[in-house]
């Protein structure tokens, strides 16, 4: 097993001052990251144009999204182990590499099959990156300069989602799907080239190859996989009435066993689940589980809302959205400064208080909500993110011990990509069940016995007498149980918003389980 390191050594990490080097180095780390966050979502507006490309079914285009998903849950734990056996330099470029090949055969796909296959490979490469950079934040800078590096990986882990659908439309409007994926090229190359020459954190461990466990990896793929597999298909297969999600959540939860009892027994556990042992952590990985339902969710939900209730094209979703985004930044420097003044529990409770806030602003919907109408809520909501996240990572991370970063990191940001699967599975179902509800309730006014439903009736027939003659009866019944699916829909959307911002507020309980911090180190002079 790894032996500690030395309370002294302790000491010097906390003090030590990161040269310019290595916050250039640190920084293409981070842009690096950003591609494979963003690779996540940047296909989500532009999935009918690829669907046309390919000449794929409805069923099979969504597995370009899901096959990326699966492939990157899978990676993101098992990256840590990695890292020790390749050592942080190496695994990085090989992740950066490897992801813009694969996006470059994305782009080249013949067939839905080949796409498909270059989308999984991709994000199991480009998995590592993110975990990756998480755990270098904590070992390349003392505790006078993380502050700083966690802002910069904060703004990215939640700016790359939002951003992701509004580029990618962009991308497809002004030349085609295949630039979704081409954009990938010379960034990568130029981040695979400046990590291998400035990066020198640590040294690889080939030692470890020899006892890799092959029976763990199998399991925690199978487990996760399936997992992913269940939350991304669920909700459009009805959940447990399909007979092949019954069998992947039955595969998942018995696989999730063995893997938990392989990882506690086994001497050389390929993900060390004694990381939780440490309270912090264990708290700080369930937040970063709800940040992750918040900030999939939101990024979700509003798009959604506007293309299919207000009727809005991609570039006018992604002026929206940026604000969100512009919002992110300007908050960054001043969540930067209170988080040296503030203890990380306060600044964590103002940030989720804040989140909550923005999304119940957001249940307010309608038909006719205007770009300044949604405005307030998009920028509460983005001036709170960086007010969660970086207390988040400092709890979560900030306690570990340093032979414990990498392992644990790769655990942190699953337990974020695993809050965005559920959340957006329970979404999904949420909306399609308030729907059907909302338009239940509304269908028991609109019977010929009541006198509003017969007099709306007239009034439209009369006005669809010149349009279509003879038919507008019907014409006038289609248009008002038109409008009811529509409200029914609106009044889901304001439920959904509402439920995630209920959730945030009950999350807030959980904060007596973090231990509050037992010193801080002062800045060496």
């Amino acid at each position: 097993m790894e032996r500690s390191l030395p309370q002294s050594s302790n000491i010097e990490q906390n003090l030590k001052a990161a040269s310019l080097k290595e916050w250039i180095a640190f920084s293409c780390m981070v842009f690096g990251m950003f591609m494979a966050i963003l690779d996540i979502q940047i296909v989500a507006s532009s999935l009918s144009e690829i669907q046309a490309g390919l000449s794929a079914s409805v069923d099979e285009i969504g597995w370009v999204q899901t096959a990326y998903l699966i492939a990157e849950v899978i990676m993101i734990p098992l990256s840590g182990f990695l890292s020790r056996l390749l050592s942080t330099r190496i695994l990085f470029v090989c992740s950066v590499v490897g992801f813009t090949c694969m996006s470059v055969a994305c782009a080249c796909a013949w067939s839905i099959e080949s796409m498909i296959v270059f989308r999984a490979l991709q994000g199991f490469i480009g998995g590592a990156m993110i975990p990756t950079v998480f755990s270098a934040s904590f070992t390349m800078f003392g505790n006078n300069q993380r502050a700083v590096a966690s802002i910069m990986v904060g703004l990215i882990a939640t700016m790359a989602p939002t951003l992701g659908p509004t580029l990618g439309g962009y991308l497809t409007q002004v030349f085609s799907w295949h630039w979704l994926f081409l954009i990938n090229l010379v960034p990568g190359c130029f981040v695979a080239v400046s990590v291998w020459e400035l990066v020198h954190i640590d040294k690889p461990d080939f030692s470890l190859i020899k006892r890799f466990d092959f029976l763990g990896l199998a399991l925690m793929a199978i487990f996760l996989g399936s997992l992913q597999f269940v939350l991304e298909e669920g909700s459009r297969k009805n959940w447990f009435e399909d007979d092949l999600i019954v069998l992947n959540a039955f595969i998942s939860s018995i696989s999730a066993l063995f893997f938990g009892i392989r990882m506690l027994t086994y001497q050389y556990p390929i993900v060390d689940l004694r990381a939780y042992k440490d309270r912090n952590f264990s708290v700080g990985s369930l937040y970063s589980f709800i940040i992750g339902v918040g900030l999939y969710g939101s990024v979700y939900l509003m798009p959604l809302f506007l293309a299919r209730i207000r009727g809005y094209n991609s570039l006018q979703i992604g002026q929206l959205m940026m604000i969100t985004g512009l919002f992110q930044f300007l908050s960054a420097p001043i969540a930067g400064l209170l988080s040296k003044k503030l203890e990380p529990r306060i600044m964590l409770v103002i940030g989720l208080i804040c989140f909550a806030v923005g999304l119940h602003f957001n249940s307010l919907l309608t038909a006719d909500s205007s770009f300044w109408e949604l405005f307030p809520p998009q920028a509460i909501r983005g001036f709170s993110l960086m007010f969660c996240f970086i207390p988040i990572n400092n709890l979560a991370l900030g306690t570990l011990p340093p032979n414990q970063l990498k392992n644990a990191s790769g655990l942190y940001n699953l337990m974020r990509n695993l809050g965005g699967a559920l959340g957006l599975a329970v979404l999904n179902t949420f909306i399609r069940d308030r729907t059907a509800l909302h338009y239940s309730r509304m269908a028991d006014y609109l019977s010929p016995a009541n006198p509003v439903f017969q007099e709306t009736l007239l009034g439209l027939a009369e006005k669809l007498t010149d349009v279509i003659p003879g038919l507008e009866d019907l014409g006038a019944l289609k248009v008002v149980f038109s409008l009811a699916q529509r409200q029914s829909l609106i009044i889901a959307f304001n439920d959904a918003f509402l439920l995630v911002s209920s959730f945030f507020l009950c999350s807030i309980f959980f904060m007596p389980l973090i231990r509050k911090p037992k010193f801080k180190v002062e800045e060496a002079h």
